[in-house]
């Protein structure tokens, strides 16, 4: 079994096992979801993240830790098995280390991902790990990372390894709302359900790596999640106002405790000082901002559409691009 161990079950329900035989945390940033159930921290909120850890099987369990994020790499001391780690820097101190103990580590060497341990080295080619679009999509060769760490931890064969990766597309229906890429009248599409500043930051680092045309433009349809905190709502708008020269806001179905139009005072506060964005419109409705983001789109532009109903979002995107 591959359980998501959210924070949020976790806070509530504990743990769905007692033992686990590999345990994965990729990242805790700045974190998110800060300011719900007494959770005020990214201290707080490690603290949580890391029960999967200590509760690895003892001796032969393995913990897949990010050994670029600080909070996660302390998590090494609270694992009673093993540990792996994985970050695209094979110079990163913590990973030279472990290295140099030879224990296990996964990183990125130019255009591959190498798993290594003392003189046993597999090296898989980005350009065979399709969702990470020849390693041009940072957080995606991340997390392939962090499969692979599980998967060799669980001594899942090395071709089936391969076989995996190289199958694997982050397509709507594949992986609905992660990094969907859809080309529409010429223009490039990308939906995902990126809603707080380190997803943002991670989207925009991703789309700056994507090939444009010359004098193409950026367009980003965003709303915000009310249950999040004020610095974090504004946080994902001051970053997308660096990187898109419109910006289009929608208010949430569920406005999860604000009241109505709080969450898009806070995105407009955002933009204040924007050194990018030229162009801000407030739209009542997820499908009608997204339409109104398709209707001005030329040909070699570039949409991040921020949904939030995943399913009915990608199904009237789907419905758009049908008609052509």
């Amino acid at each position: 079994a591959v359980l998501e161990t959210a924070r949020g079950g976790v806070l509530r329900e504990g743990l769905g096992f007692d033992r686990c035989d590999v345990a994965v945390v990729t990242n805790i940033g700045l974190g998110d979801h800060l300011g719900l159930s007494y959770i005020s921290t990214v201290e707080d909120l490690s603290v949580v993240k890391r029960v999967i850890v200590q509760n690895v099987r003892p001796e032969t369990g393995v913990a897949v830790l990010n050994a670029a994020d600080p909070m996660v790499a302390r998590m090494a001391d609270s694992c009673p098995g093993r540990v792996t780690f994985f970050a695209s820097d094979r110079n990163h101190p913590l990973m030279a280390l472990h290295r140099a103990q030879r224990k296990r580590v996964v990183y990125r060497d130019r255009d591959a991902i190498v798993a290594s341990e003392g003189k046993v080295v597999q090296r898989i080619a980005l350009a065979d790990i399709p969702v990470t679009q020849n390693g041009a999509i940072g957080f995606q060769v991340e997390n392939a990372m962090a499969a692979i760490a599980a998967a060799w931890a669980l001594e899942v064969p090395w071709a089936t390894v391969r076989s995996g990766l190289a199958s694997f597309v982050n397509d709507a229906r594949t992986a609905p709302g992660r990094f969907n890429v859809f080309s529409y009248r010429g223009a490039t599409l990308v939906a995902d359900y990126g809603h707080n500043p380190d997803a943002i930051r991670a989207l925009v680092e991703a789309i700056d790596n994507m090939p444009t045309a010359t004098g193409s433009r950026r367009s980003v349809v965003i709303s915000g999640a009310g249950d999040r905190r004020d610095e974090d709502i504004r946080g994902q708008t001051e970053i997308l106002g660096r990187a898109f020269d419109r910006v289009i806001l929608y208010q949430d179905q569920c406005q999860r405790g604000r009241a109505d139009g709080e969450v898009l005072a806070l995105l407009r506060q955002g933009l204040i000082g924007a050194t990018r964005t030229s162009a801000v419109e407030e739209i009542h409705g997820e499908f009608l901002a997204i339409d109104t983001a398709l209707a001005e789109l030329q040909k070699g532009d570039l949409c991040l559409i921020l949904i939030d109903q995943i399913e009915e979002a990608l199904e009237h995107i789907a419905k758009r691009l049908a008609e052509g």
